[in-house]
């Protein structure tokens, strides 16, 4: 019988005017430390995004997504946080700010399978 894994996992959220604090979900990080393992995945959906009547460039949040994708995956490119170790890049992606990409606090949970799991709340939370 396979082992539950623990994990956590954040939302990321797309907040087009920070003072207003009004959001919708874009995409999801996960994080096991015990399976190093993390993944980021997100969905902006352009017709969503136009309905915001926001003064953001599409593509400029595009590009801070990719950004969060290359941190994740430990990517050469992805500046010196993609360099840090595991738990240090989830950390720092999932640490609060006030930018117009931002993620929810962290979440636990236990699974059997973190990529079926994370395709489910991906599904779930951000679809």
């Amino acid at each position: 019988m396979q082992e539950d894994k623990i994990y956590e996992y954040a939302v990321i959220r797309l907040v087009p005017k920070v003072e207003r604090e009004e959001f919708f979900n874009i995409g999801l990080v996960m994080f096991s430390k015990k399976e190093k393992f993390i993944r980021v995945e997100f969905y902006l959906c352009p017709d969503k995004f136009q309905l915001m009547h926001s003064k953001l460039d599409y593509e400029d949040i595009i590009q801070n997504l990719e950004s969060f994708q290359k941190i994740a995956n430990g990517e050469k490119d992805g500046g010196p946080i993609a360099q840090l170790d595991i738990p240090e890049r989830f950390r720092w992606l999932t640490a609060v700010r006030s930018a117009v990409v931002q993620t929810s606090r962290p979440h636990p949970g236990k699974s059997k399978d973190l990529n079926v799991t994370f395709g489910k709340l991906f599904e779930e939370l951000v679809k």
